[in-house]
């Protein structure tokens, strides 16, 4: 199974034909972040096969040249927002070393396998959640059911309360769903978030399933 094919059986659906028009009437009448093209940038750099680790953001960031597609990144030429600073900083902490290059463009973890996936793919500029709607819930239903079902050790980090409201879609044994606190600073700075050892337990749970760990550092 490819994501191509994946997304075949979903296209005909009444949600995906509604969410399709919906979105050809956003980029065409509003400023609508990331760039069409880039909307699917997760499943593009991740094949389905390749998927290891899933990390559900929320919706796009909602600024000029911030969303590239994938949750928590940004071009590096972006400044690194405070959730993701905040995500380094556990890795750090886990791993006790440094980044060497702490700019905010993750696409070295989708290489590897790392899911980078917002339950909402597309926002309004300079509106939060304006994306969010009925239709892209049903689509996520469907890719998290198609994840669901996948064979292969997958772990699932689920932070903060949007994520794991997912946790009820997941039943699958051969998977791990380890939960915490958003990384923003809002949630990590009232605890639940540092400390919680997700990219040393996703590792471990990786190399005891026979799965090459994910190099977290640049």
């Amino acid at each position: 199974m490819t994501w191509n094919e994946v997304f075949e059986q979903i296209k005909s659906k009444d949600y995906a034909i509604r969410l399709n028009k919906f979105l050809d009437e956003e980029y065409q009448n509003h400023k609508i972040y990331p760039p069409r093209k880039m909307m699917f940038n997760a499943f593009k750099l991740t094949p389905i096969e390749n998927v290891k680790v899933v990390i559900f953001g929320q919706d796009p960031y909602h600024e000029e040249g911030q969303a590239m597609g994938l949750s928590f990144s940004v071009p590096d030429n972006i400044k690194v927002p405070p959730s993701l600073v905040n995500i380094y900083k556990e890795i750090e902490n886990e791993y006790k070393t440094q980044f060497v290059n702490r700019g905010g463009d993750l696409t070295y973890l989708a290489k590897q396998g790392v899911l980078l996936l917002n339950t909402i793919l597309t926002v309004r500029e300079a509106s939060p959640q304006s994306h969010n709607i009925k239709e892209y819930n049903l689509f996520m239903q469907d890719i998290i059911s198609t994840l669901n079902k996948l064979d292969q050790p997958i772990v699932f980090l689920l932070w903060g309360g949007n994520a794991k409201s997912l946790a009820k879609y997941l039943t699958n044994k051969n998977h791990l769903i380890l939960t915490a606190t958003h990384p923003s600073p809002l949630g990590a700075n009232h605890g639940g978030w540092f400390n919680c050892n997700h990219f040393r337990l996703t590792n471990e749970f990786l190399v005891k399933n026979g799965v090459k760990p994910i190099n977290w550092l640049k």
